[in-house]
């Protein structure tokens, strides 16, 4: 283990309950238990990613209280008082503050890493290099960190961090104070920032002291850094449980971006050369998927005839799925339940599901 990752916490954020996989992800099963790839799921690899960074007592996992079972049924080597369900669905300023009032009470002033539970990164090798440099930086400078990624298309998806002045060239890791956080932008404006080349996509990925993020909590977020500095008191005593409902109770939802980095006094950002997707639906797998000479990526056993640019997905690879004579799907079989829609479709798999309980 690097010696400067002594004093390190790791917080996996893994929360979400999306059903953009529907119908392989379902309220019941969120998105980061899903073996997309491989016989791991997207949690198991983010674990992977740095579990040989800090011992297994560093590493806390966030979640939902209805998915603490699947968490530990994914990551048994984690000690169960570290995978903590947050009792209501408050968005990421709520575990963020959560994550850093509880590493204060067990670790003092640790560096936290908080990552997340359902990104694609590789290679591991070299997002651990990028981690461990943005962790020695926000120690000595008590900055807040977070992770930028070169933009290689103009995407009104994710938010965006615009780089100002070059601080450090640590072996190849590019730092940068950032000069704001801008929110999903329109078409044109997410063309404009790619031409310009200063602004980079907000990964969700954020390194800090305990200290430095709390401080800002305190002051841009007063209800939710009193609420949980004060349920964390009972952190470990049989009422936790009630400590961390009341705590939540009283919080507005509100996403971390909004609430502290976009105010923050010192934030700066590594740049990332390492590959990252979020995954952030069946389209996004198509790059990770084999794809014959027609544009059909497929997982399971796929026949067609003048059939092109479309997507298969099977939960059982040996499945057979046969297309013809169609363009641009979106085909997934998950156990007893099929999905068959147009690619430009797929955001209306949620309003569909609104409609539709018997679905979820």
């Amino acid at each position: 283990m690097n010696p400067a990752d002594e004093n390190l916490v790791i917080v996996i954020m893994a929360g979400g309950a999306g059903t953009r996989f529907w119908p392989l992800s379902t309220e019941a099963r969120p998105k980061q238990f899903l073996r997309l790839f491989d016989d791991r799921s997207l949690l198991q690899k983010s674990f992977d990613r740095i579990a040989e960074l800090v011992p297994l007592q560093r590493i806390l996992v966030l979640t939902n209280n209805t998915s603490v079972a699947l968490v530990r049924a994914d990551l048994p080597q984690i000690p169960p008082e570290n995978v903590i369900g947050e009792p209501m669905r408050r968005d990421t300023a709520a575990a963020v503050a959560l994550g850093a009032a509880l590493c204060r009470r067990r670790f003092g002033n640790p560096v936290i890493a908080t990552l997340t539970a359902d990104h694609m990164i590789e290679p591991v090798a070299l997002f651990q290099q990028t981690l461990q440099s943005a962790v020695r930086f926000a120690r000595s400078s008590g900055a807040l960190y977070t992770f930028g990624i070169q933009p290689a298309y103009p995407a009104t998806a994710y938010g965006y961090l615009e780089l100002g002045e070059q601080l450090a060239d640590d072996q190849g890791i590019n730092h940068f104070r950032l000069v704001r956080f801008k929110e999903k932008p329109d078409l044109e404006t997410a063309r404009h920032y790619l031409a310009s080349k200063r602004f980079y996509w907000n990964s969700g990925m954020f390194v800090w002291t305990a200290e430095a993020i709390l401080k800002e909590l305190a002051k841009n977020l007063p209800q939710h850094f009193r609420s949980l500095s004060q349920a964390c008191e009972f952190d470990g005593t049989p009422s936790w449980a009630e400590a961390l409902r009341a705590g939540f109770a009283s919080l507005e939802a509100i996403s971390i971006d909004y609430a502290v980095m976009e105010k923050a006094a010192e934030v700066r950002c590594v740049v990332a050369t390492f590959s990252w997707s979020d995954v952030g639906g069946w389209l996004g797998l198509r790059e990770f998927l084999p794809c014959d000479a027609d544009g059909n990526s497929h997982r399971g056993r796929l026949a067609v005839l003048n059939a092109v640019d479309n997507l298969v997905f099977c939960e059982n690879s040996q499945e057979q799925v046969m297309l013809i004579g169609v363009k641009d799907l979106v085909v997934v079989r998950a156990g007893p339940k099929t999905l068959v829609v147009h690619k430009d479709q797929l955001q209306e798999i949620k309003t569909l599901l609104r409609k539709r309980e018997d679905l979820r």
